[in-house]
């Protein structure tokens, strides 16, 4: 199966992902990957006593998980030749164990390269909870392969 090609990725179109709940296990597992421990990850007394009354995912966990679930779609498979970046990345709302995530994009804009093989598309990521709240906010750049002529 072949990815949507630089060509075939419309303006205001909306791809959106299935959903996964984010377990307790993924917040622990990524605290110790990524070696950080701060206590709003990892110490559950400790966030009694914050805003959020118990344990958080850490940001980056959200994001690879939303970037994961997109994947599923296939639309960039042997597509895609790089992530750019992020123009923005913003956490809006914690996101708990037990939360069900899922992404949505939207394809901002388009340009081409000076390689006519290649075409730079920007989008917006937002990664929504089972109440569809936004807890995060993104426009990301990807570089395409162009329909092979």
């Amino acid at each position: 199966m072949t990815g949507l090609y630089w060509e075939e990725w419309e303006i205001d179109a909306e791809f959106e992902s299935p959903g996964r709940t984010v377990t307790e296990t993924d917040i622990v597992m990524f605290a110790g990957l990524s070696g950080d421990y701060n206590p709003l990850h990892i110490n559950e007394e400790f966030c009694k006593q914050t805003q959020f009354g118990t344990r958080i995912a850490h940001g980056p966990l959200v994001y690879a998980i939303a970037a994961g679930l997109l994947f599923q779609l296939h639309l960039y498979d042997d597509t895609l030749i790089a992530f750019l970046g992020f123009d923005s990345l913003k956490f809006t709302k914690p996101v708990k164990a037990g939360d069900t995530i899922h992404a949505r994009i939207k394809v901002l804009e388009k340009r081409e390269t000076s390689n006519a093989e290649r075409g730079v598309m920007k989008r917006q990521l937002q990664v929504l909870n089972q109440r569809g709240e936004v807890v995060q906010d993104a426009i990301q750049a990807f570089l395409l392969k162009r329909k092979p002529k």
